[in-house]
């Protein structure tokens, strides 16, 4: 039969969708239609052909370029005055640390294109180059903004309209910021809010675990040897008891 030839053969026919099949044993002389040859393969428990791409699917790219990646995003604050306020922050998708851009109430293009700069200061002792950069289509990244890191051979990606999940990695330390901390406070102003940022990600960089990286922190990743006996523990509260961080005494 057709289909005992067909899964038996070499190479890239198991590629192949069923009009292509189809096609193919016409050309032989075997007259089936799509529908007939789908109706067989299913049988046999083959599905259809796999999509073609172009490239490598974006959960393949983030995990091959990881160490070259950083994503960014801006995270809203409402005071207690009921004024908004606008975040910029930067993570690495590798090591998961943080980097705080800045806080402002009008994130103009003049302001984000100086927080870029800021950052590469900030970054000058990174081991290795920044290679991408993964923001939304917000207005507010100004061209500028965008030449800063072309200037330091940084490639600028923007992920497509309506796609958060393009750019997972920033939107999900936006819901552990707001879970950890920003939920659990009231927050009177830029200055305060700055204050209180400023903890959290020193917290979250230097004292909590995270799963990504097999529940160690981002300023540490090497693998510590069991203490024996377990030492005395200290426990250290941070924002008024909201931050809990435990170490050896």
């Amino acid at each position: 039969m057709w289909s005992t030839w067909w899964c038996g053969w070499p190479g890239r026919t198991r590629a192949w969708g069923y009009q292509r099949i189809s096609g193919e044993l016409g050309k032989l002389g075997v007259r089936v239609s799509a529908t007939s040859v789908r109706t067989i393969l299913r049988r046999r428990g083959l599905g259809p052909a796999p999509r073609r791409r172009g490239g490598p699917s974006w959960s393949t790219f983030l995990r091959a370029h990881a160490a070259g990646i950083v994503a960014c995003d801006l995270l809203t604050v409402e005071t207690i005055g009921l004024r908004r306020l606008y975040v910029l922050f930067f993570i690495e998708l590798k090591s998961r640390r943080v980097w705080l851009g800045g806080v402002t109430t009008r994130p103009s293009g003049p302001w984000v294109t100086q927080q870029a700069r800021n950052l590469f200061l900030a970054m000058a002792d990174r081991r290795g180059p920044v290679r991408f950069l993964i923001r939304d289509r917000d207005t507010k990244f100004a061209g500028s903004f965008d030449e800063v890191f072309a200037s330091e051979g940084v490639r600028v990606i923007r992920t497509p309209i309506r796609s958060p999940k393009a750019n997972a990695f920033a939107e999900r330390w936006v819901r552990t910021a707001r879970c950890e901390c920003l939920d659990w406070l009231l927050i009177l102003n830029r200055r305060h809010l700055e204050r209180v940022l400023r903890v959290y990600v020193d917290h979250y960089n230097r004292a909590r675990p995270h799963r990504g990286l097999g529940l160690r922190t981002p300023d540490d990743r090497l693998i510590r040897p069991p203490l024996d006996p377990v030492p005395e523990v200290r426990r250290r509260d941070r924002l008024g008891g909201l931050l809990h961080e435990y170490e050896a005494a």
